[in-house]
């Protein structure tokens, strides 16, 4: 094997624990000896777990001496819940580290390649970069702007709406794209809808995997009034999720009360002019509490509120075989403000239904 396929191979250890991590990023590691054997793998499973290089370098042992390790992130150079990998990697004897990216947190960013070089360590960075960028994308976000990544699932009919009148429960899409948005709630650290979409569809949000997620999953309902019922399904199971309820001051203290009672947090935000939720303050404050990640399951003017605002990172839209028609039919999104070049990188078909998926191009 070269380095291109261990590079691979670190990033599969990587990838394997999607959905776990947050809100730190998803990493793998390799340890290669000098006839080219691996003789070291690990795989950073969860927030203050063991590291990957760690994990990896003790399964080398003294196999470790004048080795390669390959990884998938620059391998920390501070104290935070573990001690830093590079003290670790030095002390293993390796003599070559083979890194796809830096990390982009300001308290390693370059720090960690610099001390290994610094013990003469020889470093390699670069080697499929894109691919372990795209990996952690939402991490990166993140750590580089300060807001959550946030990913926005739509779903509508062939002629663009959602459903035939104002106030109608329809389901769309099938079974096979049900999954799908399953796995996407996984992948993320929350789902938002706006209240609309609780009034008329009372949704539960939970994710349902083959495994549990690590690290609680949020729902959060944007709900700038206090409207929310307090029989909604949302308010009632805390245990298999967290529910968030983003508002403003206009939320009357007695509803704040019940629902607080009920386990539901409540974060209260900035209103706009128009008495909304400022979606600025709101993913601020996401971020602050350790959200690194929001998926939008919201209906037409939440959806239009984010792409407005230049806020969504990533589109998943899910195209039903139906159409809807007729004058009253609401339309999948609502008046976006401005133009969003889109950068496709899946269209395929999921049971009956299209899945275009694309990322916003910066």
């Amino acid at each position: 094997m070269n380095d291109e396929q261990h590079m691979k191979l670190a990033l599969k250890l990587a990838q394997a624990h999607v959905g776990q991590t947050s809100p730190n990023p998803m990493v793998g590691a390799l340890v290669v000896d000098r006839g080219g054997e691996i003789v070291g793998r690990g795989a950073y499973e969860k927030a203050g777990a063991e590291h990957a290089e760690v994990m990896a370098l003790r399964e080398a042992g003294e196999k470790a001496r004048g080795a390669t390790l390959y990884v998938t992130l620059e391998p920390c150079s501070h104290h935070g819940r573990t001690p830093p990998c590079v003290d670790a990697i030095v002390a293993a004897g390796i003599s070559r580290v083979v890194s796809a990216m830096e990390d982009p947190d300001k308290r390693v960013r370059g720090a960690g390649f610099a001390k290994l070089r610094s013990h003469n360590v020889n470093v390699e960075v670069g080697l499929l970069a894109e691919q372990a960028a795209r990996m952690n994308r939402m991490y990166v976000h993140h750590r580089t702007t300060g807001r959550p990544f946030v990913s926005l699932k739509m779903a509508q009919s062939l002629d663009g709406s959602v459903a035939s009148r104002a106030g109608e429960r329809r389901q769309l899409t099938g079974k096979p794209a049900e999954r799908y948005t399953r796995l996407l709630r996984y992948e993320h650290d929350a789902v938002m809808v706006g209240i609309g979409t609780v009034l008329v569809d009372d949704p539960l949000l939970t994710v349902r995997p083959n495994k549990p997620r690590a690290v609680p999953y949020k729902r959060i309902v944007v709900d700038a009034r206090g409207r929310i019922p307090l029989k909604a399904k949302i308010t009632k199971d805390q245990a298999r999720a967290r529910t968030i309820v983003t508002t403003t001051d206009l939320m009357p203290a007695v509803t704040r009360e019940a629902l607080e009672k009920r386990g539901v947090t409540i974060l209260e935000c900035a209103r706009t002019s128009d008495d909304c939720v400022d979606i600025n303050d709101l993913l601020a404050k996401l971020a602050n509490v350790d959200i690194i990640s929001v998926l939008c399951e919201g209906g037409p003017t939440l959806g239009a509120s984010l792409l407005s605002g230049g806020h969504v990172n990533e589109v998943d839209w899910l195209i039903a075989p139906v159409l809807l028609g007729g004058p009253e039919a609401i339309p999948v999104i609502g008046n976006v403000t401005r133009e969003l070049p889109v950068r496709l990188h899946t269209v395929r078909r999921l049971g009956d239904d299209v899945l275009v998926a694309a990322e916003i191009v910066r």
